[in-house]
């Protein structure tokens, strides 16, 4: 055989090899397909299975010290717990939002007739800003767009309707999969092992801890930051105390910019009632900005998920970019698990490329290169 036929040889592609390529890319080709078109249920299973992880520690913990190895009565226990905490939040601002909902009522027609006549601080506001006069100069423009707020209002009950069923979705999936949890992963592991399935245990146990430690700590500095604004706002004499803390306290859920929102929000209420309450206010959260980020936060989370903050701001940033404010609230746990899975990784390989590294043509090991051979 010549050199040109060998050469001719080596250079043809196996079909195999083309068939096989061809499908791959098929093959992934309609993955993205079809993950473009479940998005929403994807989504809806990824919170789901936040959430499991999060109340898996508590069913346990319920299964061996409550319910004596009772797994469904564990399970919905913790359920119904979760939901009567729920309900009793809902409902300890329930009242007094329902009495300033009917304040905002009863003060709304005199607050109007003081805008447009410049009298009151709100109208003292609209008039610096020369918000009146736009008004009067772009009467037309602000009726036709009054007009056109019908068509969205059926997109606003459609958006309400999704959000029932994806609440309700998440629930579920949420508490079949905390139900069936220890079945999935002993099946999971029993495929692996003994040693490889005692490493996973281990690892997942510590990202579990991480959501956890997320969930309870990101709830516990909301809390905080909701019931000092309360008496705060309280305190300066601002009206809607509640509604203004409550709105406080979930936006500060979000990382980074969640405090800063309900901050302006708070700080305009406290400049729209009077100067003083305005002041008030602004200085009362740039302390507490100060104190969250440098004592709330590293002490609570620094036990938990153990990420330095240029981490957090990457991996926000990446996850805002991805999944918009649901990334937001899921990165920091996201970025814990994968360090926990990065460090469990170079513990277990030591820092090294592979368990044995080798030296030379003839991939001697490391540890018998230079020893004396021995008489067999």
């Amino acid at each position: 055989m010549t050199d040109a036929t060998t050469e001719e040889a080596r250079s043809r592609v196996p079909v195999r090899t083309i068939l096989t390529t061809i499908g791959l890319v098929l093959a992934t080709g309609v993955a993205v397909l079809l993950v473009t078109r479940v998005e929403r249920v994807l989504i809806w299973m990824a919170v789901a299975l936040f959430f499991a992880v999060a109340l898996y520690p508590v069913v346990d913990w319920v299964q061996r010290h409550v319910t004596r190895g009772r797994r469904s009565l564990a399970t919905l226990l913790v359920f119904v717990l979760v939901l009567v905490v729920l309900g009793g939040l809902l409902a300890v601002f329930a009242v007094p939002l329902a009495q300033e909902g009917t304040q905002v009522a009863g003060q709304l027609p005199p607050l109007i007739a003081d805008a447009r006549a410049g009298r009151g601080p709100v109208g003292d506001l609209l008039t610096r800003v020369h918000a009146l006069e736009w008004v009067q100069n772009n009467q037309d423009r602000i009726r036709e767009f009054a007009t056109g707020l019908g068509t969205p209002a059926l997109g606003v009950v459609q958006a309400a309707g999704t959000a029932v069923v994806a609440t309700v979705t998440i629930f579920v999936l949420a508490y079949l999969a905390v139900l069936e949890g220890p079945k999935v992963v002993d099946g999971s592991l029993a495929l692996f092992p003994p040693d490889r399935a005692e490493r996973i245990r281990r690892v997942t146990h510590d990202c579990a801890k991480t959501v956890t430690g997320y969930i309870s700590g990101n709830l516990l500095i909301s809390v905080i930051c909701g019931l000092l604004t309360y008496a705060v706002l309280k305190i300066a004499g601002v009206p809607f105390a509640g509604l203004i803390a409550l709105f406080v306290a979930i936006t500060d859920l979000i990382p980074l910019v969640g405090a800063t929102i309900g901050a302006v929000v708070a700080t305009i209420a406290g400049f729209v009632h009077s100067v003083p309450a305005g002041i008030a206010v602004l200085v009362f959260f740039v302390l507490y900005q100060q104190l969250e980020n440098h004592l709330l936060q590293p002490l609570i989370f620094a036990r938990t998920v153990k990420l330095n903050p240029l981490t957090v701001l990457v991996a926000i940033l990446v996850a805002v970019e991805l999944a918009g404010i649901l990334g937001a609230l899921l990165a920091i746990p996201a970025a814990g698990i994968i360090q926990v899975i990065l460090r469990d990784v170079w513990d277990h390989r030591r820092g090294r490329p592979k368990p044995q590294p080798t030296v030379g043509p003839e991939q001697v090991p490391v540890d018998q290169a230079g020893r004396p051979a021995t008489a067999g």
